[in-house]
């Protein structure tokens, strides 16, 4: 018989894991309750896929490609806390072993008819997609870059980027070449970026082409050295929390919303590698180190808005007014609506033992840590 005791205890199944990246600090203790509920719901979702193709084949008529039904109305919690973990565990010796050149932060924007060239998310995620192949190209070099979607206040899509701008000039293509390839050829890196962008979205307006060549663009160096090391570039791409003033840019705008017409991934990197180091441990090092971790992380006095309930007068009321409490108390009395307010709560890590937190160097936390873990041994 399964004993989920002994499987915690390392001897059925995985152990509890600590993972050490340049940024960010990890444990990974085995949830056996939530891996067998993910393996149901994937076993029901495959049986009715299974059940609803059986009925198209039994009729002789084609299976129907799936039509996405979710509608995507803003950046969820999870994705965020995906990103932000990714970036610090990111390897960016590739990006950064030039000293020669230096990091820049990229915008790409669209121009105020925006919704002409960028009627849906497939179409811009498009574009971003053909700006990569266009730098391959033009520069004959992998691009090494990290991006992120976000949406101005009217509601159109940009996207920032940070990469390491290359230097000299773009390279001229061969005589048999395209017509599109041709654009920014024998420019330097800023000329052609707003040739090739404004190039790629393609306007059918000339006005509105003009104008988005002249500002469809952005290039700052000063962003670009603030990424110091894996905390700051998640830090500076989250936009959450400290700069709370820019949430709206997370926000999907209403023509976006249908379902199959969303955005898609908020954020993602290119030709980069996550890099981590792991260790398995005993349950016993694992609760220490959460502790630990746990601490560090408040004494960081990190903190979220939250949304909280205020009854007049301070009193708890429920969501039902004649529920009657368990013990026989007396029915509350229906009073006033209670009041909905946003407030700063603390951020509260590896509440279950498990998790992540992101530190400026991984390397220096993990050996003070271990320091910490053998006193307790010692």
């Amino acid at each position: 018989m399964f004993d989920a005791r002994r499987a915690w205890a390392g001897e059925e199944g995985p152990r509890p894991r600590i993972l050490i990246s340049a940024g960010a600090f990890a444990i990974e203790a085995p949830d056996l309750a939530r891996r067998e509920r993910r393996y149901e719901r994937a076993e029901r979702s495959r049986q009715l896929d299974v059940d609803v193709a059986a009925t198209y084949l039994a009729r002789g008529e084609e299976v129907p490609e799936r039509v996405p039904c979710r509608e995507v109305t803003g950046w969820s919690r999870k994705s965020r806390a995906n990103m932000v973990r990714a970036l610090c565990e990111i390897d960016y010796q590739p990006m950064l072993s030039d000293p020669t050149r230096l990091p820049a932060m990229v915008t790409l924007t669209y121009p105020g008819d925006w919704l002409t060239v960028a009627p849906n998310g497939k179409a811009v995620k498009a574009h971003l997609l053909a700006f990569r192949k266009r730098y391959e190209r033009a520069w004959d070099a992998p691009l090494l870059a990290i991006w992120k979607l976000e949406f101005q206040r009217r509601g159109a899509p940009h996207f920032h980027l940070l990469l390491v701008p290359p230097h000299g000039l773009a390279r001229e293509p061969g005589a048999r070449a395209r017509a599109a390839a041709r654009v920014g050829a024998g420019k330097p890196y800023r000329e052609w970026l707003s040739a090739v962008w404004a190039d790629i979205v393609g306007h059918p307006d000339p006005e509105e082409k003009r104008r988005h060549l002249l500002a469809g663009t952005g290039l700052d160096f000063a962003e670009g050295l603030k990424a110091r090391d894996p905390k700051r570039v998640a830090v500076y791409f989250t936009k959450h929390g400290g700069a709370q003033a820019k949430e709206y840019q997370h926000c999907v705008p209403e023509s976006w919303t249908e379902p199959g017409e969303g955005p898609g991934r908020f954020w993602g990197y290119w030709n980069l590698e996550r890099v981590t180091a792991a260790v398995e441990v005993t349950p016993d090092q694992a609760v220490r180190a959460a502790r630990i971790a746990r601490r560090w992380a408040h004494a960081q006095r990190t903190t979220r808005l939250v949304n909280v309930t205020r009854a007049p007068g301070g009193q708890a009321r429920p969501k039902h007014a004649d529920v009657q409490s368990v013990a026989g108390a007396q029915l509350l009395q229906r009073g006033a609506p209670p009041r909905h307010r946003k407030v700063r709560r603390r951020v509260r890590r590896f509440g279950s033992g498990r998790g992540f937190i992101s530190v400026n160097n991984g390397q220096i936390f993990a050996i003070q840590l271990a320091r910490a873990l053998s006193s307790f041994t010692t």
